[in-house]
């Protein structure tokens, strides 16, 4: 459990057919496009893999597939949160069998559940999980938040519990989550899950990202990221910079993922954008404004 989670991490789209199922041609080559670009891991149904909408059956062996395909070149995430906890402790424990680097799991959502129940969600998915768990904070679509002293707790309580996404608008709460988790756990890895957060993430003694903008330009990430761990500091503002006018990308479309898709798209690799039902698809004028302002 000594491995420490640094860097940018890429919560991959899941790139599909029209019918819905997953196009494993496609897919692999943007896996491998992420990994050569170097991106220091890559998520697999995280939220802008659409976990929430594939059965289990197809996740897993959706998982098994992303592992084979990376093959070691760098980490590989299971995002395997989910509403049912038989699926979330089935799903980790076929993770850990499969050969992952370590689960992903999202705080249970709808209900907006308290502390107490979070610990005990938490509990159940350590005990299924043979690897390092990454708890993964997203308010404003699980409808609680898995505060500061919520998450020393939990770090304390389960060893196994190495890090964790803050998905928060704000870099206030990344920042006492820092100071919280740190006081139980040095290693502790916390991410930002706003692209344009890597910079005050890392200020504030943070990990990096975990973030959708990766899928489209990979490049400037992993450049980023090296540059401000060699203290090349002009350099990592200067990707910075490049990202800050790329989160306009997210204002060109329904849902966040529809967006991530049309940049993908808009870069060469020829997906079809669609998403899973309940959704307004991407429109021609979208696509055509997402290629504009990558072309910028």
């Amino acid at each position: 459990m000594s491995k420490v989670f640094d860097g940018v991490y890429c919560p991959s789209i899941t790139i599909t057919k029209t019918d819905g199922s997953i196009d494993y041609e496609l897919w692999g080559r943007h896996l491998d496009h992420l990994v050569e670009a170097g991106i220091d891991g890559i998520l697999v149904f995280g939220s802008i893999g659409e976990f929430y909408a594939f059965p289990l059956d197809v996740k897993k062996e959706a998982a098994d597939f992303a592992i084979k395909r990376v093959a070691g070149r760098t980490n590989v995430l299971i995002g395997v949160g989910g509403t049912n906890p038989d699926e979330v402790t089935d799903f980790t424990r076929f993770a850990t069998a499969a050969g992952a680097d370590a689960v992903v799991a999202i705080a249970p959502y709808y209900f907006g559940p308290t502390d107490a129940a979070a610990k005990r969600y938490y509990a159940m998915v350590c005990e299924a999980s043979g690897l390092p768990v990454i708890l993964y904070n997203f308010p404003a679509r699980t409808g609680m938040d898995l505060s500061p002293e919520l998450v020393a707790d939990l770090a304390k309580a389960h060893p196994r519990i190495v890090g964790i996404k803050d998905t928060v608008d704000t870099i206030s709460h990344t920042r006492k989550m820092i100071a919280a988790v740190r006081a139980v756990n040095p290693d502790f890895s916390v991410f930002s899950g706003y692209d344009e957060y890597y910079m005050p993430n890392r200020i504030a003694g943070g990990n990096g990202v975990i973030c959708g903008l990766t899928n489209a330009r990979p490049e400037v990430f992993a450049q980023m990221n090296k540059a401000y761990l060699a203290k090349a500091y002009a350099t990592a503002i200067d990707c910075a910079r490049q990202i800050n006018h790329l989160m306009a990308v997210y204002d060109h479309a329904d849902l966040f993922v529809s967006a991530i898709k049309g940049a993908v798209k808009a870069e060469g690799l020829p997906i079809c954008t669609d998403i899973h039902e309940p959704a307004v698809q991407l429109t021609d004028q979208q696509m055509g404004e997402i290629r504009n302002l990558l072309g910028d």
